[in-house]
């Protein structure tokens, strides 16, 4: 078999760098990928009802590169999306992440009106503070408000969704879920942000839709890497696979859904609630309310993250970051051979879709 290239995933990161190679270049492309579907995570389908259910969990497009956003709206339109998030805190629904909403319906008025105020002289209004630092504050009123946000927030979510506390997790990936010292209860604050209007699946076809591009589902690449002839291949998958595991696995959360389609109309106020204290998932999702379909019957989603199910996040912990130094320097050494690794599990980073995006045009622009 010869291609020019070879995507290894299907993808975000792989379909981006097959479609500017195939369009770009008008070079041969075949895209290798192991499920029965294209799209990676961000694999979506219509239920029964018409309802637009992602499989692997919520995915929310939001950024501040308008490139990015407009070579995403080459092959979509874009329903624009405000993501609100509520919590399930002391029988309430509050927003998330923690905001001076927040703190008005968990607090007493009085009480409340004086940590705005220090809040506000400490560290301004607007400003995104990571859960670790508020906790680092001498002020009496600031370190209650911290140690609150902390155990009824983030401690035992952290630990459902990373098996881990926030202090064995890399400080950028607490920091992905600040307080927010202001009263915009939307979870991105990002200039741009929507959801594909026909899904992200479509999405994917259209980008991969090119008479350059031969699609392998349900393949293996080591099966048919003996029989390939290219001149460079694009690694997506997780880097430690690729390596048999020669240095040891990386730490990986994974995640399983139970879905329910129910007899009424609505089920939730919004279409995520995160549940840090109560119960053993942490969110559920009710995807009609992405596309306000109006069907009598709803569809949910509840999360068990674990350590079985799909692959969602790298768990950015000391042990893994030294393995995977490891696997990088293996990487290093490959491009000699025109292979190259792009994307979050080729990377093990934890990228919003937006950084991969821009990482892949990136590495589309300096590596062809």
């Amino acid at each position: 078999m010869n291609f020019n290239y070879v995507i290894i995933g299907a993808g975000l990161s792989g379909s981006v760098i097959a479609e500017r190679i195939a369009n770009v270049l008008n070079k041969k492309v075949l895209v290798i990928e192991k499920r029965d579907h294209i799209g990676g995570n961000c694999y979506d389908y219509e239920d029964k009802n018409g309802i637009l259910i992602h499989k692997y969990g919520p995915h929310i497009f939001h950024t501040n590169y308008k490139e990015v956003w407009d070579y995403i709206s080459q092959f979509t339109d874009l329903i624009y999306y405000q993501h609100k998030v509520l919590g399930f805190i002391e029988g309430k629904f509050v927003p998330i992440p923690f905001n001076l909403n927040t703190l008005y319906q968990l607090l007493s008025n009085k009480l409340a009106e004086r940590i705005e105020g220090k809040l506000i002289n400490k560290f301004g209004y607007n400003k995104k503070v990571p859960i670790l630092e508020l906790k680092k504050m001498g002020d009496k009123d600031l370190r209650f408000i911290a140690n609150l946000i902390y155990e009824k927030i983030f401690l035992n979510y952290t630990k459902k969704q990373w098996g881990l506390k926030p202090e064995e997790i890399d400080s950028l990936v607490t920091a992905r879920v600040p307080v927010v010292i202001s009263r915009d209860n939307r979870y991105f604050q990002d200039r741009y942000q929507g959801l594909p209007k026909n899904g992200y699946t479509k999405m994917f076809k259209k980008m991969l839709q090119n008479n350059n591009t031969e699609i392998k589902l349900n393949t293996d690449f080591k099966s048919i890497r003996n029989k390939l002839k290219y001149e460079k291949i694009f690694y997506t998958g997780p880097i430690d696979e690729y390596f048999d595991y020669k240095f040891g696995k990386l730490d990986y959360r994974c995640v399983n859904i139970d879905f329910h389609t129910l007899d009424i109309e609505s089920y939730q106020p919004t279409a995520v609630v995160n549940y840090p204290n109560d119960y053993d998932y942490t969110r559920i999702t009710e995807f009609k309310k992405f596309t306000k379909n109006r069907c009598k019957q709803t569809t949910i989603g509840i999360e068990y993250p674990g350590n079985y199910g799909f692959i969602a996040w790298p768990v950015l912990n000391e042990r893994s970051k030294k393995i995977f130094q490891k696997y990088w320097k293996e990487v290093e050494k490959l491009k000699k051979e025109n292979i190259y690794f792009v994307g979050r599990l080729a990377e093990y980073k934890y990228y919003d879709m937006d950084d991969s995006v821009k990482k892949v045009l990136e590495a589309f622009e300096e590596i062809i």
